[in-house]
């Protein structure tokens, strides 16, 4: 057997485990799902694996962390489920305080936790839009006018971007678009 050369669809026969199916292919494993052995990992250089019929390796395979990455993209353009986006760990039990210039009046005490979740949520609801509109049958000169006004407004609420632990989850206005 020709160590790297065997890709998905593949079929095989362990001196163990009997007939299986290769099903995914990692960079020093096979994962084979068997007859009666259901899924295991064996490693690409175990000598006792004979092949039953050959399927080439797909050039174009995708990896997994591709396959989770359009699943996430999938999941946030079409439901309202929003992702755990971190606070940065000194912003973690702290308040926001505004005081009005008016002496007369009370001050406003906000816990970080939850001023950092509406922020959250707004930048949420705001790539939403922006799907929304890139989707929409507008015409192509609307669909960029109004995407200008949603990296404007991304490009506003930078100032934010203290608050988040991960760089990736920032806000970006137009030079980080």
């Amino acid at each position: 057997m020709s160590e790297n050369s065997l890709g998905i669809g593949s079929r095989v026969k362990h001196p163990q485990f009997g007939k299986g199916v290769i099903i995914q292919v990692r960079s020093d494993a096979y994962e084979i799902t068997f007859i009666d052995h259901g899924t295991r990992i064996i490693q690409r250089d175990f000598p006792g694996l004979e092949v039953i019929e050959f399927v080439e390796v797909n050039s174009e395979m995708v990896t997994y962390e591709k396959i989770e990455k359009s699943l996430i993209r999938v999941l946030h353009r079409f439901s309202d489920i929003q992702e755990v986006v971190p606070l940065g760990s000194k912003w973690t039990g702290g308040k926001m305080l505004l005081i009005p210039s008016d002496p007369g009046l009370k001050e406003k005490e906000v816990p970080m936790e939850a001023f950092f979740h509406k922020i959250v949520m707004v930048r949420d609801r705001l790539r939403v839009l922006e799907q929304k509109i890139n989707a929409s049958e507008l015409t192509d000169e609307v669909k960029v006018e109004m995407q200008q006004y949603v990296t404007r407004i991304y490009g506003s609420l930078t100032t934010f971007n203290v608050l988040f632990k991960n760089k990736d989850d920032q806000f970006a206005g137009e030079r980080g678009a």
